[in-house]
């Protein structure tokens, strides 16, 4: 059988491999290994287990307070090792984090041949996001295969000049998806009354929007649920404190804003569902929630999704207080508004995307 390992360290790539790896180990052209890096530590084991997923190997490289240069250093040499000793065929990795560059890197210093899942998405900033947008231009460069959600992504491929085989999947959360939101998952928070209350899901953590813009992304929420009483905010905070601290401190006493823990991916699927609106500056959320029916208010000035804003599932609204409020108030004031953005078509596949990838690698080895 075919060797492949597919590697991860963070919660979004163990949600969108997830269904990927599910569909290679039913193969039996296959014998895969699941190697975690360990970037990400609980959220990643939450998802691993709602899969039915174990990992084969850890290399546990996290530690309290580590820079990218930390992550990337301990990858490489963890994954070196592994790399000697496992032989793979082919190493998949998703995204753009800098588990998925470090071992795509990894794999090239030894010749071993790279998929990478969700390929091709570009804001066309080196630094925003950073440094997502240096890492999955990087890998690019070195994959042979090239898995694109979109054809906006195989355009942005072909433009910079990639080698290898491209080919468009669609995006692997919306399998991901698919599959949870089946069983219709609940999510109860305590005080949450989900039939009183139009609920605004949001989630925020990207480095760019540390500081200042959250704290005006804060106000903005503030004004909103003064403006509309008949809203909650349901906010999962994320783990680092310099996320954490400061929206705690702004909206941890309204009685009608509902701070938790991160919610696991069965809890946020639920949420979704259950939710009015989201605003957020993740890239699943503006891929999952248009499959749910819900409008995604996006808390960056750019994305590298844009279909999801040339298709009307998403609105750029940046981190300015004014704005956001502004874009708020028109979907929750506007029925028509929120009507056109909630019936937009989702431009990022219909769930098939693993056994695409599945059949595309078949083809590689010629089996």
């Amino acid at each position: 059988m075919i060797r492949i390992c597919f590697t991860l360290g963070t919660r979004p790539e163990a949600i969108k491999l997830a269904p990927v790896i599910r569909t290679f180990q039913s193969s039996s052209k296959f014998s895969t290994q699941v190697v975690l890096t360990g970037q990400h530590r609980e959220m990643v084991a939450q998802v691993m287990n709602i899969f039915g997923l174990k990992a084969d190997r850890d290399l546990d490289i996290m530690q309290h307070q580590q820079t990218l240069t930390d992550i990337t250093q301990r990858s490489l040499q963890g994954l070196e090792r592994l790399f000697q000793e496992i032989e793979p065929q082919l190493v998949i990795v998703q995204g753009d984090t800098t588990t998925a560059f470090a071992a795509a890197l990894a794999a090239f210093y030894q010749q071993i041949p790279i998929g990478h899942v969700e390929a091709g998405l570009r804001t066309d900033n080196i630094y925003n996001p950073f440094p997502e947008e240096a890492n999955r231009r990087l890998i690019s460069q070195i994959a042979q295969l090239h898995f694109a959600p979109t054809y906006l992504a195989v355009e942005n491929l072909q433009k910079s000049g990639v080698t290898g085989k491209v080919y468009e999947t669609g995006n692997t959360v919306i399998d991901a998806l698919l599959t949870v939101a089946k069983s219709q998952p609940a999510c109860d928070i305590p005080g949450l009354d989900w039939s009183k209350y139009r609920t605004i899901l949001s989630t925020v953590h990207r480095r760019e929007n540390w500081g200042e813009p959250l704290q005006h992304i804060a106000a903005a929420m503030l004004q909103i649920l003064e403006r509309f009483p008949d809203t909650a905010l349901l906010l999962p905070l994320h783990r680092n404190p310099t996320v954490r601290e400061p929206l705690t401190q702004i909206l941890g006493n309204h009685p009608r804003v509902f701070l938790t823990e991160p919610l696991d991916y069965r809890q946020l699927v639920g949420a979704i569902q259950r939710s009015y609106l989201l605003l957020s500056d993740s890239g699943g959320i503006q891929e999952e929630a248009p499959s749910l029916g819900k409008p995604v208010l996006v808390l960056r000035d750019t994305t590298e999704r844009p279909e999801a804003v040339t298709g009307g599932t998403a609105k750029l609204v940046g981190t300015d207080t004014d704005r956001i409020f502004a874009a708020a108030s028109e979907l929750l004031s506007d029925p028509q508004a929120y009507q056109a953005m909630a019936t937009a078509i989702n431009p990022f596949g219909d769930g098939t995307a693993s056994a695409q990838i599945l059949t595309a690698v078949e083809q590689f080895f010629g089996v």
